[in-house]
């Protein structure tokens, strides 16, 4: 037996038993494998949905270009769908996802547009104005937007929630998935009790996202906070959200679905992601409570592939104090190593700088890198060795703009962070940007910490 197309091996994942994890609990604990579709997420299945349901409502034509704003995973589906059938992709991705989603989408020949995380979603910069924006100036372009197209919940009601049913032979009691734009949960809850309205679907949200406050109080909260977490919460609540079909929501911290996540690797020896370890732990959690005649089922929603140099880092998850930190014994800060610094100015570039003015930016004042500073706010970095790599292989790219050609900004601390911190960072990127407040930055590199580190002034400023 063979398939026509990778897109006929979407759906039909497995579903395997947890035994370590679940030792001491009486329910039975199910994990769904939906990292086993082709693209490695279960967001393989709504992206086929969405792409068909285009195609056969006529609003997609051949050779057109898919547009989508997303955490990685729809886009990786959205390019494999693309692939197939024959479209262009232009993926639009907030700056906190994994570098290895992004690697992802490029290898699979999607355009990636990078946006700020910590803005509004009416700010002309956020992922969801930028896909609008392309979605209405780019020609014979389609912008599914996950977030309001009912062919993402709808799958999950026709495709998701049957296997799930026909695999536990009806009897699922419960069953917990991450919620970002709530079409798994949606889907799935409104079939199953169709089913058996006995059973309970729980989303699990980041904690400082608001749906946990909408589903108990129906009003939005006062403030949205931030989470590492990626491709779960919101700061919206989305029209592929029926709240009213959920039984709960419950808030899992950036910590514990980090570690969640891990123990599922190191215990089942089943890889998967954070937002798989937010369900797990709240799964785990409330399956205390249950009987052995219970049946719940855990959504493995995404692959840890893609979260090698986060969750699976040791290193960025001390730094995050996910884990314990490494031991600071001094007592310099990133202030005293701007003290040591002979020039205070910022060299940056905007994104409307040509790639030979931003080289020539760096020969002046001797820097292999820089930040791209746009209206204040860093939104990209340039590095000689980029623009090198650029060159070699488009000759005539000189004097082409760096926004096509940023890489992720630098990271940004305050004056007051410890030399540890710094350290940790400047192990993992070039440089840091440190916030002076009022939109008032200075780089340090990792030439900067050495020479404060051993300064003779410096030296005087530790022993006092």
């Amino acid at each position: 037996m063979w398939y026509e197309s990778i897109l006929d091996t979407i759906g039909h994942t497995p579903m395997v038993k947890l035994n370590r994890l679940a030792k001491s609990l009486k329910p039975t604990i199910l994990a769904k494998l939906e990292f086993m579709n082709p693209g490695g997420s279960i967001k393989d299945r709504i992206a086929l949905s969405m792409i068909e349901h285009a195609e056969k409502n006529g609003l997609i034509k051949p050779g057109g270009t898919i547009i989508e704003w997303t955490a990685g995973n729809t886009g990786i589906g959205l390019a494999l769908v693309a692939n197939v059938k024959g479209y262009k992709c232009i993926m639009v991705m907030p700056d906190k996802v994994s570098q290895e989603k992004i690697d992802l989408l490029r290898a699979l020949g999607s355009e990636v547009v990078i946006t700020p995380t910590a803005v509004k979603p009416e700010d002309p910069r956020s992922c969801y104005s930028v896909a609008e924006h392309l979605a209405k100036t780019i020609p014979n372009s389609y912008y599914p937007n996950q977030f309001t197209n009912e062919a993402n919940p709808e799958v999950h009601y026709r495709v998701t929630a049957q296997e799930i049913w026909e695999q536990t032979d009806g009897k699922v009691t419960h069953v917990f998935a991450a919620m970002g734009t709530g079409g798994t949960v949606s889907g799935i809850a409104k079939r199953l009790k169709e089913y058996n309205p006995k059973v309970k679907v729980i989303a699990v949200d980041a904690v400082g996202s608001a749906y946990t406050t909408y589903f108990k109080t129906r009003q939005m909260p006062a403030e949205i906070g931030l989470w590492k977490l990626e491709g779960m919460g919101g700061s919206r609540i989305p029209k592929t959200a029926d709240f009213d079909v959920l039984d709960d929501v419950v808030a899992v911290s950036d910590k514990d679905a980090f570690i969640a996540g891990r123990m599922l690797s190191k215990h089942e020896a089943i890889f998967a992601g954070g937002s798989s370890g937010a369900a797990l732990h709240a799964a785990l959690n409330y399956a205390k409570q249950l009987s052995e005649t219970d049946v719940v089922v855990v959504m493995i929603t995404d692959t840890g592939a893609r979260y090698l140099s986060k969750m699976y880092n040791d290193l960025w998850m001390k730094e995050n104090n996910f884990m314990p930190s490494l031991s600071d014994k001094s007592k310099m800060t990133a202030a005293d190593v701007l003290a040591t610094k002979k020039s205070h100015t910022l060299i940056f570039a905007t994104p409307e700088t040509p790639l030979y003015e931003a080289f020539e930016l760096m020969k002046k004042y001797e820097i292999s890198q820089a930040p791209i500073i746009s209206d204040g706010a860093e939104i990209g970095s340039i590095s000689d060795n980029k623009i090198l790599s650029i060159l070699l292989t488009e000759a005539d790219a000189k004097n082409n703009k760096v926004i096509g050609y940023m890489e992720k900004p630098f990271p940004i601390l305050p004056l007051d962070t410890p030399i540890s911190k710094l350290s940790e960072e400047l192990m993992r990127d070039n440089a840091v940007l440190i916030s002076k407040g009022n939109d008032d930055f200075e780089i340090i590199t990792k030439s900067d910490l050495i020479a404060a580190i051993t300064s003779s002034d410096m030296d005087v400023q530790l022993s006092s």
